[in-house]
């Protein structure tokens, strides 16, 4: 009977055991000063987060990258290889739909303990860095300037301006609609009639070049109909290709759990270095959303089986690491790779401008810190057509901000926008990151390596000192800090000095644990630097 009675408590043990394995619910409490950040890099201009806060990782309608970490300033951290929804109440943060991999976990005792624990052990970084190039010289995006008229001569025009209003060669990409069509991957001869020769001249001025590329294909057209019969594309429960309408069209969508597609979509992109010396590609349009229509359901059924839409994104950026010179402004678990993450298309406004800092901030301890803030001035091409509602502060205060971030991108060209004043401010700017450059590039060197941001929030450098919720001032590394203005109309900022002795831009040395007052005038992009005696 003894026996019996023991064989039913483990029998009784081992169904509890199961039924708390199948509940993937967390409910965790909330300390009175405890503050958290989530990674939804889109929102961390609403970081720490508050009350109230709730998402969901699998929500289609995230443009940014994401990483299904929670950490906070306590060293508390939560985890999954799965996407999980969750509620940010007064006291205590509900996590539900999680799976088994859901971990809680007390990993240190501050931020940076909880994420270098998380980085270690969740996306170990690789050793890889994407080229110095990024890190030592700008980025120039021909978007803004040409939108949809991508053409030769004008590319041409943009780089030789960029050389002659003494700004330095760097990467330039080439944006959208230089090709034949969607899937066509081929210079348009119309506007292109010699891209050889164009390529020739870029690089001969010190260029770098990129081209943008999606994973869409036009339908009607003779690549379709060839990549239709190798069977590659997502299908709708029909068995027909399915047809995604994007902010472009209607296009086809490349089923990247094909190898045939992976094959053809790399044979592609390497030809393109091959027969035109093209240095990498801009990779656009891997948002989720694309592969969540009910009736989608892949080309093949049996190698699709349990792929979400969130696994086609990261299938989407993994294609990225093949080819060094990258960038992406969508990606799924994809931290420690030596992948360039771009900030979402911002407007041309102050609003998006103050949100720079924080969600780079975001970035960095998301296991993201080879990472650019945008386009300078702003990425939404509407804002700027015909030079409408150019705020020529903004644009210069949006340069300054760049300037000390791990990358900078140009894309309006300020030579043709600016008056002299505002111009010369930018010139400035891009001097100062001269200045700075090799300290930018030595963190991100550090940063393959040890996983460390390269830009870090005052709680991450200095915990336990009440800067959770500093979101308009940063750190380069451990000892410089940055303080950008981001009103406008110059005027004074306060900056909040930590302890220790500090040298400011102006050369004032500065007592810390106290905050300050600077005026800031168009041309000054205030930092400090902490003295070590």
């Amino acid at each position: 009977m003894r026996k019996i009675i023991l064989l039913l408590v483990v029998f009784f043990a081992l169904i509890s055991i199961r039924a708390q394995e199948m509940d993937y619910t967390l409910d965790i409490q909330l300390g009175s000063k405890t503050k958290w950040w989530v990674g939804i890099i889109q929102d961390g201009h609403k970081m720490p987060i508050k009350n109230g806060f709730k998402a969901n990782f699998s929500d289609p309608n995230w443009w940014n990258q994401l990483q299904p970490l929670l950490l906070s300033n306590d060293g508390e951290l939560v985890w999954s290889e799965e996407p999980f929804s969750f509620t940010f109440k007064e006291k205590s943060i509900l996590i539900e739909n999680g799976d088994s991999s859901l971990v809680y976990k007390k990993a240190g005792k501050n931020l940076k303990e909880a994420y270098l624990y998380a980085s270690a052990n969740y996306f170990p970084p690789s050793g890889k860095m994407p080229p110095d190039i990024f890190f030592l010289a700008p980025q120039y995006n021909t978007w803004i300037e040409l939108t949809y008229n991508q053409n030769q001569e004008d590319i041409v025009n943009y780089a030789n301006a960029i050389i002659d209003n003494g700004m330095p060669p760097g990467i330039i990409m080439i944006d959208d609609n230089w090709q034949e069509d969607y899937g066509n991957w081929n210079f348009h001869s119309e506007r292109f009639p010699n891209p050889h020769k164009m390529i020739e001249e870029l690089k001969h001025l010190g260029f770098k070049i990129m081209l943008w590329i999606c994973p869409f294909v036009s339908p009607d057209s003779e690549i379709y109909r060839e990549l239709r019969e190798k069977n590659v594309f997502m299908l709708d429960k029909s068995g027909e290709p399915a047809i995604f309408r994007w902010w472009n069209g209607a296009s086809a969508e490349l089923d990247l759990t094909r190898s045939e597609g992976v094959e053809w979509f790399k044979g592609e992109l390497n030809r393109l270095k091959n027969d035109f010396g093209i240095d990498g590609f801009k990779f656009d349009a891997g948002e989720s959303w694309y592969y969540t229509n009910s009736k989608v359901v892949g080309a093949n059924l049996k190698s699709t089986k349990g792929v979400s839409s969130l696994d086609h994104t990261q299938l989407f950026s993994t294609i990225g690491l093949d080819y060094p010179y990258n960038e992406y402004r969508t990606t799924w678990k994809m931290g420690g790779q030596p992948l360039v993450q771009r900030l979402a298309d911002k407007g041309h406004s102050w609003e998006d401008l103050s949100s720079l800092i924080p969600q780079m901030l975001l970035e960095g301890i998301m296991g993201y810190p080879f990472s650019c803030p945008d386009m300078i001035g702003g990425g939404y091409f509407l804002d700027f057509v015909k030079n409408k509602n150019i705020d020529q502060e903004l644009v210069v205060r949006s340069t300054q901000i760049h300037a000390l971030m791990p990358m900078m991108q140009f894309s309006m060209a300020p030579w043709r926008t600016l008056d002299k004043k505002y111009f010369s401010a930018v010139l400035d700017a891009v001097q100062l990151r001269n200045k700075f450059k090799i300290i930018i590039l030595d963190l991100a060197r550090n940063s393959a390596v040890s996983g460390e941001p390269i830009v870090r929030s005052m709680e991450y450098v200095f915990p336990s000192n009440g800067f959770a919720d500093i979101n308009d001032q940063f750190m380069l590394g451990d000892e410089i800090l940055i303080a950008p203005y981001l009103k406008k109309g110059e005027g004074k900022r306060k900056v909040i000095i930590p302890n220790g002795k500090w040298q400011s831009d102006e050369g004032n040395i500065i007592k810390g644990g106290r905050t300050i007052e600077i005026e800031v005038p168009i041309n000054r992009l205030p930092y400090f630097t902490q003295m070590k005696n």
